[in-house]
């Protein structure tokens, strides 16, 4: 049955990909972004009850991340405003691992709503189309935690899992912790990215004292640093996020996209061929 479905973050790694699928299965999708009409932003909670108005279901993912101050607030927020303007469903993208993402996420549970609960933290896509295109490109990426094994989840895999939760009642009420099927250390993934792009890239494993004194010379803003340092600190260095699950496999009935076959397509496009050399 078709339904008016409201992507938050509509043009995001996650958002974009479900608004396409979406599309796909001839859903009405409204895009929840600060460039969609009507607008959707975080820091304009004037305007979430206009976005939200006649939506059946809504995508929820919170930038930058849920584990920020006032990312509760606003999910509170959002969830009142949803409630009265009737929607039935809410899918909330949650941080694996993330003890500030786990209190956002009781807020949907306990909602009264139906809800499902989707739980990755990194993405493939980190290395394409987020922070860590960077160093691939200079062909030197140097990161802390070195020896972790990262189970990467695909992004593509998120979307497919969010829209099953989106338009499928069985998924009701579920708490699916998404990741690929091996664990990989930065190194590693980074082999696989330069044998996929037949690049030289050179991999140094550093302190996180080091890493985040690297991004205040290079001016990146503060409630960044402090985010990647949370990222890292406590979701990296947390146990668990080494765990493989079979939660992609249950709702898709399809193993993970591997590391290395997401390299290879994100190669064949070119996306690290652009070469950066670094300034003096």
């Amino acid at each position: 049955m078709k339904q008016n479905i409201l992507v938050i973050g509509g043009t995001g790694k996650t958002g974009k990909r479900i608004v396409n699928l979406l599309h796909k299965l001839d859903h009405n999708v409204r895009i929840g972004s600060r460039g969609g009409s009507p607008a959707f932003d975080w820091h304009n909670p004037e305007g979430w009850s206009e976005a939200i108005q006649g939506m059946d279901a809504i995508y929820i993912t919170y930038q930058p991340d849920l584990a920020v101050p006032g990312a509760l607030e606003a999910i509170e927020r959002l969830v009142k405003i949803a409630k009265r303007n009737h929607v039935k469903k809410l899918v909330l993208l949650s941080g694996k691992g993330e003890r500030e993402a786990q209190l956002c996420e009781q807020v949907v549970i306990h909602s009264g709503l139906d809800y499902t609960i989707v739980r990755a933290n990194w993405f493939n896509q980190n290395f394409s189309e987020n922070f860590l295109v960077e160093g691939i490109l200079q062909g030197h990426v140097a990161l802390p935690f070195a020896q972790m094994k990262i189970p990467f989840v695909d992004a593509n895999d998120i979307a497919e899992v969010a829209v099953k939760a989106l338009t499928e009642e069985k998924h009701n009420g579920k708490i699916y912790e998404l990741t690929g099927y091996e664990g990989l250390t930065f190194e590693e993934a980074v082999s696989i990215i330069a044998s996929a792009s037949g690049r030289d890239i050179q991999f140094t494993g550093i302190s996180i004292e080091s890493y985040v004194e690297a991004m205040k010379q290079q001016q990146v803003p503060e409630d960044f640093i402090w985010l990647i340092e949370y990222l890292f600190t406590e979701v990296l260095g947390n146990p668990s996020n080494s765990e493989v699950t079979n939660d992609i496999e249950k709702v898709l009935n399809r193993k993970p996209i591997s590391f290395k076959e997401y390299a290879q397509k994100t190669a064949s496009k070119g996306v690290w061929n652009n070469v950066v050399i670094p300034s003096n």
